[in-house]
């Protein structure tokens, strides 16, 4: 079935596909290389990027990220922000190996994920927490108190 069937054909899901299918060969290649291509880290995160969905709130006095994170430890989970307002959310699942067991099926997505979120300028920088509770991350950024409104300056006025 194609995404047309679903109302997936935007510009943005057709750029997305397109990185996707870029064959190994076509990757990292000297025409690559020449900037005629995405290169090879540039397509990995956009696929890791594709493939991490996350629900983003806004509270009274916080942002809230959440995103699903099933069968992963603290280990396999990094939040960072980088150039001081993009919160990154990265990590890697990695499938269990046994020499004993042969996979009749794999569906579970695995390898590498990353969100990107650019913080707006209230964000508290130094304020932010991430909990993984029952297979959810959820990094909550408290919002800076909004600034004191000026009060009016009350200048006296002199008789002569």
């Amino acid at each position: 079935m194609d995404a047309w069937m679903f109302g997936l054909e935007t510009p943005l899901m057709a750029a997305l596909q397109h990185l996707l299918d870029v064959p190994d060969g076509e990757v990292g290649d000297k025409a690559s290389a020449a900037g005629s291509g995405p290169t090879r880290t540039y397509v990995r995160d956009a696929h890791a990027m594709a493939a991490t969905p996350a629900d983003v709130k806004e509270l009274p006095g916080a942002y809230s990220f959440v995103v699903d994170m099933p069968g992963l430890g603290t280990g396999d989970i990094k939040v960072q922000v980088e150039d001081e307002r993009v919160l990154v959310i990265s990590g890697e699942r990695r499938r269990e190996e046994r020499e004993d067991a042969k996979y009749l099926r794999m569906e579970r997505r695995m390898g590498k994920f990353m969100r990107k979120f650019v913080l707006p300028d209230n964000a508290d920088m130094d304020k932010i927490s991430a909990v993984c509770k029952d297979g959810v991350l959820t990094v909550t950024v408290e919002k800076l108190p909004p600034p004191e409104p000026k009060k009016p300056k009350t200048i006296e006025v002199k008789v002569a």
